[in-house]
């Protein structure tokens, strides 16, 4: 098994953990646990897949992707009611699974010689795509879209490590590594340390009279 493989394998679990906490906190039944596990889980990589005319999509290929999701979606049903901040889970286990993914992403390009644009085009999309299924699917606030924090961006980041490491021909772990790591720091640092980008604030406009 190649690591892009152990990447997407990793990113499914994770992400499917994020998809049973945001569940959990919408007091689903098991059926809705599963659900938006497995859409978490396999959401970003589907799009990534399709978008690249990449067949079959890894999750129809290996149905043990799904299987892994729904397992994940079955200990958190049972387990939920014992995490203290399920919220805080929630995002540092979000945290891992974007810079997880973004690596997964990047790689599936890179292996395809896709040009640098698409490449960090589609780790952004893996990494971004099924947490923001997640919590529309579970009317939550996206923690994509929330006001000046860092997730887009450390996927960007995160993608165009991945691109330079890459140019510099170093080994496809290490390459993807720099990449995970990368993005997982700077996410880090946006929750630990208030890490933020400007935001647009509205003026009213000037009196010309």
């Amino acid at each position: 098994m190649n690591a892009v493989a152990l990447l997407d394998y990793a990113s499914v679990l994770v992400f499917a953990l994020t998809g049973a906490l945001v569940a959990s906190r919408a007091q689903l039944d098991l059926v809705g646990f599963a659900f938006v596990a497995c859409l978490t889980a396999v959401g970003g990589g589907t799009v990534r897949d399709l978008l690249l005319d990449r067949h079959p999509v890894f999750w129809v290929g290996e149905p043990t992707y799904v299987v892994i999701a729904a397992s994940a979606a079955l200990m958190v049903f049972f387990t939920a009611h014992l995490v203290e901040s399920r919220y805080n889970w929630l995002i540092w286990l979000d945290s891992f699974a974007l810079a997880i993914a973004v690596a997964a992403g990047t790689g599936v390009a890179l292996t395809l010689d896709k040009p640098p644009v698409i490449v960090v085009l589609m780790g952004m999309t893996t990494g971004c795509l099924g947490g923001l299924m997640r919590d529309v699917v579970c009317n939550e606030i996206p923690l994509v879209l929330k006001q000046g924090e860092l997730y887009v961006t450390c996927a960007l980041v995160g993608s165009c490590v991945a691109l330079v490491a890459h140019a510099q021909d170093l080994p496809q772990l290490t390459t993807l590594g720099l990449a995970a790591l990368s993005c997982w720091g700077l996410r880090a640092g946006s929750l630990l340390f208030g890490w933020r980008l400007p935001v647009y604030k509205s003026r009213p406009p000037r009196d010309r009279s």
